[in-house]
């Protein structure tokens, strides 16, 4: 970045402060409701100078996530609580349809021993678990890496592999597609069923339609969340007695009915032929 680049930088640095000390004030001034102001102070999207995270407007990245400088992010991707991929000495890239659960970590390496300079790439419909550490490593499209895995630099995962929860995977290990490995270090364990590889897949499209879910409630307003809360109070299930007695019939408005796809039983049933 040269010099006409960081004054700019600098410039809008300051904007937004004196931005984000208006809305401090605004706030106060409500007064009682000044506590009950959802707004949070944390930065999901965030540059590295002029390294900037390209999200798809697809995508969903929740509010407690961190996405940091040279990050890419494929349409219908998620990105839940917690997560933070960080590229800042390399860059991140994440596939169409992929989910990165809570509290993962991915990041990138610049040198290492072997003296590579090391990006992460995962592809598209990779699903990974709770709490997992991806270092410099590269895995293909449908893989599934389980919770609590750590992945080292240059670990490589090909198409329709697994990596077992709570695995320690070494440097520049290969992960053969169709094959489970797991344990500290990581070793082959066993080949993959057919159910399991439907599983990988399943698993992916599962995420896609739950990070829908969770972006329309993160998008709500502050208004809109006050009237369900009403709503769910007013529509609360009482004991039938009590409501028979008070001649009450309860039925669910429609704005706190949840979509089909992520009740397993509402989902619609195969036709038997």
């Amino acid at each position: 970045m040269g010099t006409l680049g960081k004054a700019i930088y600098t410039v809008g640095f300051w904007i937004r402060e004196t931005g984000q000390a208006i809305d401090r004030l605004g706030s106060r001034l409500q007064g009682n409701y000044y506590f009950q102001e959802q707004l949070s102070r944390h930065r999901t999207l965030m540059n590295i100078f002029d390294k900037a995270p390209v999200v798809d407007k697809d995508a969903f990245v929740a509010p407690s996530a961190s996405v940091i400088g040279d990050v890419q992010v494929g349409r219908g991707s998620s990105i839940w609580y917690g997560c933070v991929l960080r590229g800042d000495v390399n860059s991140i890239s994440v596939g169409s349809g992929t989910n990165i659960q809570d509290n993962s970590l991915v990041h990138v390496a610049k040198s290492n021993l072997s003296g590579k300079v090391l990006p992460t790439i995962i592809g598209d419909n990779v699903t990974v678990g709770h709490s997992a550490v991806l270092h410099g490593c590269t895995v293909e499209g449908e893989a599934f890496v389980g919770m609590g895995a750590t992945l080292l630099d240059g670990v490589f995962v090909e198409k329709n592999a697994m990596v077992a929860a709570g695995a320690l995977v070494r440097q520049n290990t290969r992960i053969p597609a169709g094959e489970v490995w797991g344990g500290n270090p990581a070793k082959f364990l066993r080949k993959l069923t057919d159910e399991e590889i439907a599983f990988i897949s399943q698993s992916a499209t599962n995420y896609t339609n739950l990070a829908q879910v969770h972006a329309a409630e993160n998008a709500k307003p502050f208004d809109e969340i006050e009237l369900e809360k009403l709503l769910r109070k007013k529509f609360a299930r009482r004991d039938e007695d009590y409501d028979s007695m008070l001649g009450v019939v309860r039925e669910t408005p429609p704005e706190l009915i949840l979509p089909d796809n992520i009740l397993p039983d509402k989902a619609p049933k195969p036709s038997q032929n």
